[in-house]
């Protein structure tokens, strides 16, 4: 895989300067006042990243033909993702129980 500085030109004198300045720069100094803090009502509406995808893994399983034949006919090639919706869909039905 190539280095994504390999898309960019070089950085100009001065960019390396600014950035070796705030390398520099402790923590301390850095203005937060434009930033709002996090309230726990903020946290509280907060989701999880929706566009992360989830580790998946391979698993044989054994369905009816017909059930099968369904999945295939009514989603095409997602059937799998589709498969998945509904397993996830019914686990977390059980969970909150």
């Amino acid at each position: 895989m190539k280095n994504l500085t390999d898309k960019f030109p070089p950085l100009t004198p001065a960019q390396q300067a600014e950035i070796s300045a705030l390398q520099a720069m402790p923590d301390e100094s850095i203005d937060y006042s434009d930033i709002p803090p996090l309230t726990e009502e903020f946290w509280q509406n907060a989701t999880r990243n929706r566009f992360a995808k989830k580790a998946k893994k391979t698993a044989n399983i054994r369905l009816d033909a017909d059930v099968l034949e369904w999945l295939k006919k009514s989603k095409g090639k997602g059937y799998q993702n589709h498969l998945n919706a509904i397993l996830r869909s019914e686990m977390q039905k059980e969970l909150q129980h």
